[in-house]
């Protein structure tokens, strides 16, 4: 008894430490609105502090390490993934919160669980999915069902509302502005506001960088007027919008809201959309993008027919056929989506002395 009340005051301490250094808008782990079910505290942690390290332990974080970004399987060991990403909007986000004295370790809860429910292959996995599920399919909406479902063998993570708001708030879409939308459609923190602007920051500049690596782009073929603001190079692009949106954050004194100024992010916007354009619709992307498309398709149909080999039936009975369907092949990496196709669709040689039945993914 009297090790846990030591204990306890380590975490205490550590909340009080927040409360007299962050600045007023900041959100407390002490005022956390409190999770989906009730828990006791952490003797030391405090409760954002507790989330991180839930979702960095978590296996759906594990797997984003084989979950494509934007080129599909590529040869490079200096490709971005789906977890490279995530490390970068994390690192991103949290240098923006502490300029702006926000929690830190909840900007950072919020940026490493964003993307935690993305399909495998990227974005074309996202359009295959959207196509075959019934109602569609948001990777946003995904990833708060890894966090409140699917995880810890259905018992879920347990997050704190903070977290799940703006991992469900941290989408932009391929026309949606990071920053400036209505408050019904925004993370009710600023550090979810935060980790929403990060995603764009660094995707936007991370993915210039592969399309350069896999000779779809070159510098100069960038864009003059959002170059000419923005920065030539990717350090000098991301320089220049953490500090813009730290400026124009901390100008907004009567209604806190994360902000840019117009200029940087209509720049950033048009960067965006020169990407779609020439990399994330680039000919040659779309092909391999048709080849994923079809992988997914071929399973979803397979493992709808014979739900017994692959899904979880509790979630076959409780929330049905295509939702467990969804969760199955949205929680796939890209190589256990190719190895299972291959085993069911790909014909083997006689005599062929194989691994077998790749089975649930675990």
């Amino acid at each position: 008894m009297l090790q846990s009340a030591r204990d306890d005051s380590l975490r205490r301490q550590l909340e009080e430490r927040e409360r007299a250094s962050l600045g007023p808008y900041a959100a407390h782990s002490s005022g956390s609105r409190g999770r989906l079910r009730p828990e006791p505290e952490d003797p030391i942690r405090p409760a954002f502090q507790r989330d991180r390290d839930r979702i960095v332990h978590s296996k759906a974080f594990r797997r984003l390490k084989h979950k494509t970004q934007v080129f599909l399987a590529p040869t490079g060991d200096h490709y971005r993934t789906r977890l490279t990403h995530t490390l970068e909007v994390s690192q991103i986000a949290r240098t923006i919160a502490k300029v702006l004295l926000l929690n830190e370790e909840l900007t950072e809860a919020i940026a490493l669980g964003h993307d935690l429910g993305h399909a495998p292959f990227g974005h074309a996995g996202e359009r295959a999915l959207t196509r075959l599920c019934p109602g569609g399919f948001n990777h946003y909406e995904q990833s708060l069902r890894v966090v409140d479902v699917l995880e810890q063998d259905g018992a879920g993570l347990n997050l704190t509302w903070e977290v799940r708001d703006g991992i469900s708030r941290h989408s932009k879409g391929k026309h949606g502005a990071p920053v400036g939308v209505e408050p019904a459609l925004r993370a009710a923190t600023l550090e979810g506001q935060v980790a929403r602007v990060a995603d764009l920051i660094a995707y936007v500049n991370h993915d210039i960088d592969d399309a350069v690596r896999a000779g779809i782009l070159r510098l100069e073929t960038l864009p003059d007027g959002p170059i000419s603001i923005l920065g030539r190079t990717s350090s000098e692009r991301i320089g220049c919008m953490v500090a813009d949106v730290v400026r124009e954050t901390l100008a907004r004194r009567v209604d806190p809201e994360v902000a840019m100024s117009p200029r940087v992010l209509q720049a950033t916007l048009d960067l965006r959309a020169f990407l779609h354009a020439e990399v994330y619709e680039n000919e040659a992307a779309v092909a391999e993008f048709g080849k994923a498309c079809g992988i997914l398709e071929g399973l979803w149909e397979r493992v709808r027919e014979t739900p017994l080999r692959f899904l979880d039936p509790r979630t076959v009975e409780r929330d049905g056929l295509d939702v467990a369907a969804k969760d199955f092949l949205a929680g796939m990496t890209d190589r256990f989506a190719i190895g299972l196709f291959e085993e069911i669709f790909v014909p083997r040689p006689w005599g062929w002395d194989g691994a077998g039945d790749i089975g649930r993914q675990g």
